[in-house]
C-alpha cells in the first residue's frame, strides 16, 4: 500500500497493511528542523510547502496536514523593513503594523501602537461574518479583509482569494500521489475565539448566547465554503481545528449548544457533495467526557485524544466508545514522552498505543496534540520505526 491508500483505509474504518503514522508538528519544528528561514515558511507558500515535505519525508509520515492558507504570492511588496531585536525578527508592513517573528514560534501580527486587534463583540454584526483566518498576513481583521489592502472580503464563494489553495496545490503535485494530504479548516467555535480574543470570547457566551449563535451559524458557512473549496482542489481528507471545546473551556452544555450545531453544519454540508471525503475534528486537552458529542456532529474522525496527565482519555476506554464509528487519531503524549522521553519511552509507548489501537483497524498513531518546536528529531523518527515493527497487521 502507499501511505495515501494505507490512510484512506484507516480513515474508512478499515484495516490496511499496517497502522499509519502521521502527527501535526507545530509550526516552530518547521522553523527548527528545515534549512528555510522561518519568515518565508510562514509567509511563502512553495517554502512552507517544501518544508511539510521535507520533514514528511524526514520522519515517514503517512500524511501531511497543511496547516497554513496560501499566501498572496505579492506578500513582500507589503514590507517596508526587516530588523532584528532580542533574537526575534520583526516585519514592518507598510500600513504601520508589524510581525513579532521568533526563531521558534508562530508570528504575531500587532498595531503601531503595540496592541493586537481584537473586535469588541458589541461592534461584530454576525450579517458582516464569513470566515475568520487568524494565520493571514494581517492576523485579525474587521470586517475581514486578506493582507493590508483593507478591503473586506465578500461574503460567498469569492471571499476566498484565489491563492487561497496554492499550498494545497504545490503539495499534491508533488507527493499528493502516494501521500495523503489534509486540508485544515477552523471550527466556527474556534473563529469566534480567535476573532474576540479568547476570555472576551467565552464571555460572550455568557453576554448574549443569542448573538453568538448568530455569529457561529454564518462562521460556519464560511468555514464549509472553505471545506469545500479544498476538496475541490484535492485533499484526501478535512480536518476541522476546534481546539479550544475541550473541559478546560467549556461544559458538555456549552458544546452542546455553541460548538456541536455549527460542525454538524459544516460536516453535512461537505458530506452533501463529497459523501466519501473524509471530515474529521481536531481537539486538544480534556475531551473524554465528551466523545459521544463529537460523534454526534457527524464527525469520521477523533484526533488527539490527549491522555493524563495533558487531557482525559485512556485510549481503551475512547477504543471501546467510539471504534467502528469514527476512526481514533493519537494519545500519544507530546510533551512527557515525545519532548521530554528517551527514544527507548518513545518506543514503548507507541507500542501500547498501537497494541491498543490498532486491532480491527480505524487508528492512526499520533501524538495527542501538536509536536513541540524543539522536539528530537529521534524521538520522532521512533513512530514509524514503531508502526513497522508492531503495527502489521
Amino acid at each position: 500500500m502507499t501511505s495515501k491508500d494505507r490512510m484512506n483505509t484507516a480513515m474508512h474504518l478499515g484495516t490496511p497493511d499496517r497502522v499509519p503514522v502521521m502527527c501535526q508538528l507545530a509550526l516552530g519544528h518547521y522553523f527548527l528542523q528545515t534549512p528555510f528561514d522561518e519568515i518565508d515558511i510562514w509567509h511563502d507558500t512553495q517554502t512552507f510547502g517544501n518544508a511539510l515535505i521535507t520533514l514528511q519525508e524526514r520522519y515517514g509520515f503517512d500524511g501531511i496536514l497543511i496547516n497554513l492558507p496560501g499566501r498572496d504570492p505579492n506578500w513582500r511588496k507589503y514590507i517596508t523593513r526587516i530588523e532584528e531585536r532580542d533574537g526575534n525578527r520583526f516585519i514592518t508592513w507598510k500600513n504601520g503594523w508589524y510581525t513579532d517573528a521568533p526563531p521558534d514560534d508562530n508570528p504575531h501580527v500587532y498595531m503601531e501602537d503595540g496592541t493586537r486587534y481584537f473586535p469588541t463583540f458589541e461592534e461584530v454584526d454576525p450579517e458582516q461574518l464569513f470566515y475568520m483566518e487568524p494565520h493571514d498576513l494581517s492576523a485579525i481583521t474587521y470586517p475581514y479583509s486578506w493582507g493590508f489592502d483593507g478591503e473586506p472580503a465578500p461574503r460567498g464563494r469569492d471571499f476566498f482569494p484565489p491563492w487561497q489553495m496554492d499550498t494545497i496545490k504545490h503539495v499534491l503535485a508533488r507527493v499528493g500521489d502516494r501521500v495523503s494530504v489534509h486540508g485544515e479548516i477552523f471550527s466556527p467555535f474556534s473563529q469566534f475565539m480567535e476573532m474576540l480574543d479568547y476570555t472576551n470570547g467565552l464571555m460572550a457566551l455568557m453576554d448574549d448566547a443569542g448573538k453568538a449563535k448568530a455569529c457561529l451559524d454564518a462562521l460556519a458557512d464560511g468555514a464549509t465554503e472553505l471545506a469545500l473549496l479544498q476538496a475541490e482542489t484535492g485533499v484526501h481528507a478535512v480536518l476541522i481545528s476546534s481546539a479550544f471545546a475541550g473541559a478546560g473551556l467549556i461544559s458538555r452544555q456549552h458544546y452542546s449548544d455553541f460548538v456541536l450545531p455549527y460542525e454538524k453544519k459544516i460536516i453535512d454540508g461537505v458530506k452533501a457533495r463529497f459523501p466519501d471525503l473524509p471530515v474529521y475534528t481536531h481537539t486538544c486537552g480534556a475531551i473524554g467526557d465528551r466523545l459521544d458529542l463529537m460523534g454526534a456532529t457527524g464527525t469520521n474522525g477523533i484526533d488527539t485524544l490527549d491522555p493524563p496527565p495533558l487531557g482525559t482519555v485512556e485510549l481503551k476506554d475512547a477504543k471501546r466508545q467510539i471504534a467502528g464509528k469514527q476512526f481514533i487519531k493519537g494519545n500519544l503524549d507530546p510533551v512527557n514522552t515525545i519532548l521530554m522521553g528517551t527514544p527507548e519511552q518513545v518506543t514503548a509507548a507507541a507500542r501500547e498505543r498501537i497494541l491498543t489501537g490498532g486491532p480491527g483497524g480505524g487508528y492512526i498513531l499520533s501524538t495527542a496534540c501538536s509536536v513541540s518546536p524543539d522536539a528530537p528529531p529521534e524521538n520522532i523518527a521512533k513512530l514509524r520505526e514503531a508502526v513497522e515493527e508492531f503495527g502489521k497487521y
